[in-house]
């Protein structure tokens, strides 16, 4: 369609123009100018067409197009912008040149310059929209499902944990970071939760991924597939993985062992992090505040900063409270790590 109106543009301003020349010469020669110039503005026009169109393809992605509602916007407010600096542009051609010549060609113009003005505004929608205060999270950027196996899909659980973003800062997990769509409103609604604990965490995701996009050699990317034939958000999760070969990013044991049967490449921040911490051995004196009564009469449970449960005899009766623990085994389980302990004299 670009290149067939193009040509058909260009094809009308050399027509004009070969019968204006021939009538010039004389009245004889004006079929024969103006049918040169149909056949040149065809050939040419068809070239130019071409040309336009394959500019248009790159010009987006020379600046990292966003397929989505803000670039819709953005690239309609292009069109409409760029239909009016066309016309505005084209009114020389109207002055100065003998109408049956400016009319095809202030056509050709306008539409020119609205399709360029369109493409650019589109590819900079995130941008645009954050000037004119329309969208406050535009620093999140929004892209649509493509193939990159560099990339890494991050569910809910990697964003609360948080030790993705030790990983990014570290140089470990560089390039871009997909939050799906809705992963973050699995977040906003886990922080708006009734339950302090909840809220807490959900309110963690979000402040990862907020810091996660100030992370040099980092692009975090609001991915927006919604997935509509499944309605669990890990078979969303893995859907997506499988069809854009990225690198799945939880802390959910269960979702990642489903991840690595399909054959997904999965990085779980809590077993990166298990493998190189220092282990607490037996013996060691460790600090934990008690959260919560354990299974066992008498028990209390508390976690270290990275999760790690510690289950502390005799410390049922000092919820709220931080205690030194004499750790007297360790356990690994599928989740992590577990420490057994007794308080210390």
């Amino acid at each position: 369609m670009m290149v067939e109106a193009t040509r058909l543009l260009v094809t009308l301003t050399a027509t004009t123009a070969g019968f204006l020349v021939g009538n010039g010469i004389g009245e004889s020669s004006a079929i024969a100018g103006a049918t040169i110039g149909a056949g040149i503005g065809y050939v040419i026009g068809g070239a130019f067409g071409r040309l336009f169109r394959k500019a248009l393809a790159i010009a987006p992605d020379a600046l990292r197009p966003r397929v989505s509602g803000p670039e819709l916007f953005a690239g309609a407010f292009g069109v409409g912008l760029g239909l009016a600096v066309g016309l505005v542009t084209s009114v020389p051609a109207i002055l100065l040149l003998p109408p049956e010549v400016a009319w095809p060609l202030s056509g050709l113009i306008v539409f020119l310059v609205s399709a360029l003005a369109g493409s650019v505004f589109a590819a900079r929608a995130d941008e645009l929209m954050a000037s004119v205060g329309l969208r406050p999270d535009v620093s999140i950027a929004s892209h649509r499902l493509d193939a990159d196996p560099k990339a890494f899909l991050m569910d809910s659980s990697a964003a609360i944990d948080g030790r993705i973003l030790d990983l990014a800062r570290s140089g470990l997990a560089r390039g871009r970071f997909w939050a799906p769509a809705f992963v973050v409103d699995e977040l906003q609604a886990i922080a708006d939760s009734g339950d302090k604990n909840r809220r807490r965490r959900g309110r963690r995701g979000l402040e990862v991924l907020e810091m996660l996009r100030h992370v040099a050699g980092v692009e975090l990317a609001v991915l927006e597939e919604t997935v509509p034939e499944f309605d669990e958000v890990d078979a969303k999760l893995l859907a997506i993985a499988e069809r854009s070969e990225a690198t799945l990013v939880t802390t959910d044991h269960n979702l990642a062992v489903a991840a690595e049967v399909r054959g997904l490449t999965v990085l779980n921040p809590h077993a990166v992090a298990d493998s190189l911490r220092p282990q607490a051995s037996p013996g060691d004196l460790i600090e934990v505040t008690i959260e919560k009564v354990g299974s066992e009469p008498g028990q209390g449970v508390g976690y270290l900063d990275d999760g790690t449960m510690v289950v502390i005899e005799q410390a049922g009766a000092s919820v709220g409270q931080a205690v030194r623990v004499e750790v007297s085994n360790a356990v690994r389980t599928q989740v992590g790590r577990m420490l057994f302990g007794r308080m210390a004299a």
